[in-house]
């Protein structure tokens, strides 16, 4: 559609006799980053992260101090993109229609902000098994569910250093993603606290993970046994996964999902508005600037089915 919008376009808009003229009919999804995200502001183009691996065991004393080093961890950029958009409006058009539509300018424009931002949102889980950053440059190098994951400190990564599967969601996949999660190991393949409690599942697998951590016994069976999923998880539907799979699902430790999933704001959605002063065209406009990342995979187990 062509801009400006005129009343050439909308000669309906001119006539009274329309019985109904409905304008944003339907609702957006619901918003998931504040849900998932650990959202920070900054005044910087870019933001960087630098982790420092973790203490050796202290080794037996043998009548002379030994003394231990720490291997540097991975470097992270986060660099946030622009983005911007308007509409242009005939004076004529708004002056003559006869409908309470295209009204609300300005509140269009920061809808479609609103449902860009989500779509951002989404592709940190849509993509967590690709290496193909969207904002950020990240040293590791591998995708944030990868079974390629390194250190630097030269130890070995056959165990406790993969979060990505295949299997598909039950009961069973459920039960030993979480003991897969337990065994994640720092950057000195050392054994360390992950509580994994929740699971992020796309709409088409809402009601089979509600079953299976709603179900107090007898899941798939009819001997009454306990169903040892049962209350062990939050599940989080999150509808925009359908439109990449309806089959992959997360497991995470929401604690340090809040802190290591990163949105960073460096212009929250800023409309703007003007009125041409040779053709009387209104302009409405909004620009934000914003970027996601991660600093860690060890909040997350992905099943890629």
């Amino acid at each position: 559609m062509a801009n400006p919008l005129t009343s050439a376009q909308f000669t309906r808009l001119l006539d009274k006799r329309l019985r109904e003229v409905s304008e944003n009919t339907f609702k957006e999804l619901p918003s998931m980053i504040p849900t998932l995200y650990n959202i920070m502001g900054t005044d910087s183009a870019f933001e960087e992260f630098y982790e420092i691996g973790s203490l050796p065991d202290i080794p037996e004393f043998n009548g002379k101090l030994e003394y231990v080093s720490v291997a540097p961890g991975f470097y992270t950029k986060i660099e946030p993109k622009e983005y911007a958009g308007g509409v242009m409006f005939e004076r004529k058009l708004l002056d003559d229609k006869k409908y309470g539509v295209l009204d609300g300018r300005a509140a269009m424009l920061a809808e479609s902000a609103h449902r860009v931002r989500e779509k951002i949102g989404v592709r940190q889980f849509a993509y967590a098994f690709s290496s193909a950053f969207d904002f950020m440059t990240n040293e590791e190098g591998v995708a944030l569910c990868s079974s390629s994951h390194t250190t630097k400190s030269g130890v070995s990564t056959a165990s406790g250093f993969s979060n990505t599967g295949t299997s598909a969601l039950s009961r069973t996949s459920v039960a030993a993603t979480r003991l897969l999660m337990r065994k994640f190991r720092n950057d000195i393949g050392e054994r360390i606290v992950i509580e994994p409690d929740t699971l992020i599942v796309p709409d088409n697998l809402y009601d089979t993970a509600l079953e299976i951590v709603g179900t107090p016994k007898g899941l798939y069976s009819g001997e009454g046994t306990i169903n040892t999923q049962y209350e062990r998880f939050k599940v989080i539907p999150y509808l925009r996964l359908d439109d990449y799979s309806t089959t992959d699902w997360f497991m995470v430790d929401s604690k340090l999902m809040k802190r290591f999933l990163l949105w960073i704001d460096r212009i929250k959605p800023e409309p703007n508005n003007t009125i041409d002063f040779e053709t009387f065209i209104i302009k409405h406009s909004i620009y934000f600037r914003c970027g996601s990342g991660f600093t860690n995979w060890r909040w997350i187990y992905g099943q890629n089915t």
